[in-house]
């Protein structure tokens, strides 16, 4: 569950945050598609992968005499898209995204992009698509196409003790971290808030204290500047594991729905890419590069081209 806009970044957070940035930034393989990173099982092994001939025969032929696909991704959200300690663009989407065009007889080329930026650029022909852990909602189906991939939740964390004794089925008044333009930050505006509103509760400040970058939202709930942050399930227990112990989850993942390959609506590329990720599913690939980033558990059976729910 995800998205972004303007950035705003944390000015002060002491030592602690700058040790906790290096440890969500410094951590991954040194290519976008070996390696491993902390919390990862280092030792899955990634098949090597091959073109399809029948699927590359699906490539429109704009993107098949470019020779490449153009992948946007907002390397921010570790462990599906960060940036390892050489500056290269890591984590399980680009894994997936080197494998999906290497299907389709096509390179790869991943390009960072601010959250909110991805599918004007879609829809503007800047990017061939991206893969940046967006879910797959009616409201983005209306302008573009998505592929469904991977099932992720909204999960919440909180300082190690749990010391404000945050419920996160009450977050009313409780200062909570997200990051722009996520489906958690609209949760906090279109249900969240309503809610305490209707029940005589003050809301959550500010509709959330929102930042464009996922590790900013992560130094916010370290610092105590926070009290709660929101996020897709797989970047909260990453963010976990990152801290060395210095947060922990708090109640129960909820509103699990599938992340999409977002593309061009009605993108003569969609079925080639749904093609590639069940192929990819069906040779173990996509198996081997969940495990790989410790993600296994938002594996999925079937790719549905445009398949939300709501």
């Amino acid at each position: 569950m995800t998205a972004r806009t303007q950035r705003t970044r944390l000015l002060a957070v002491g030592a602690v945050a700058a040790s906790l940035t290096l440890g969500l930034t410094a951590c991954g393989s040194s290519g976008s598609s070996s390696g491993s990173s902390t919390g990862a099982n280092a030792s899955a092994t990634v098949p090597a992968v091959s073109a399809d001939p029948s699927l590359a025969a699906l490539v429109p032929a704009d993107v098949k005499s470019a020779g490449k696909i153009v992948a946007a991704t907002d390397a921010s959200y570790a462990p599906n898209e960060f940036k390892d300690d050489k500056g290269n663009i890591v984590g399980m989407d680009v894994d997936l995204a080197t494998a999906i065009a290497t299907k389709l007889g096509l390179t790869v080329d991943v390009q960072n992009a601010t959250f909110d930026s991805i599918i004007p650029g879609i829809t503007g022909k800047k990017y061939t698509l991206s893969m940046s852990s967006f879910t797959d909602t009616k409201e983005r189906e209306a302008t573009v196409d998505m592929v469904t991939y991977f099932n992720a939740g909204t999960g919440a964390a909180v300082k190690k003790g749990n010391p404000d004794k945050i419920d996160p089925k009450d977050l009313c008044g409780k200062k909570v971290a997200v990051q722009t333009g996520t489906t958690q930050a609209d949760s906090i505006k279109d249900t969240i808030n309503p809610a305490c509103v209707k029940a005589g509760k003050p809301p959550v400040p500010n509709d959330g204290d929102k930042f464009d970058l996922q590790t900013d939202v992560t130094q916010a709930l370290v610092s105590g500047r926070d009290q709660v942050m929101l996020a897709d399930s797989p970047v909260v227990d990453y963010a976990i594991k990152q801290t060395n112990g210095q947060l922990e989850k708090v109640g129960d993942v909820t509103d699990t729905a599938p992340y999409g390959v977002v593309l061009a609506k009605n993108s003569d590329l969609t079925k080639a890419v749904q093609g590639a990720v069940q192929s990819l599913m069906a040779d173990g690939t996509y198996k081997s590069i969940l495990e790989k980033w410790g993600v296994q558990a938002g594996a999925i059976d079937k790719p549905v081209v445009n398949g939300a729910t709501s």
